[in-house]
This record gives structure tokens, sequence and C-alpha cells, in this order.
């Protein structure tokens, strides 16, 4: 499954990512590699907790 995803550069020097179609999955990294694990993981774990998905 392809979800979009939104990097935002912190104010830290990390790269965060924001899933927007799963409220509240957020990640961040500190390369665009490690983001993109990190937020994937969470997405997984998001749809894993929510049986029926997300709400679109």
């Amino acid at each position: 499954m392809k979800l979009p995803v939104i990097l935002t550069p912190g104010e830290d020097g990390w790269i965060i990512a924001e899933c927007p179609v799963l409220p509240g999955c957020i990640s961040q990294g500190k390369t665009k590699e490690e983001v993109l694990d990190n937020i994937r993981e969470a997405a997984e774990l998001w749809l894993e907790e929510e049986p029926a998905g997300p709400a679109l």
C-alpha cells in the first residue's frame, strides 16, 4: 500500500515525516533514508492498531 508522506526539515537538523491520511502518524530521522524507514514502520503499526484502516 502506498501512502502520501510529507517531509519537513526540523529546527534541530532532524527531518520530520508525517502521513496525513493516518492521524497522528509522525516520525523523524537524521537522514531521508532513516526518516522514510521510520515513517514506514510507524504507518504499519498505526494500521495494525486500526482494524478498519483510516477513515477517509
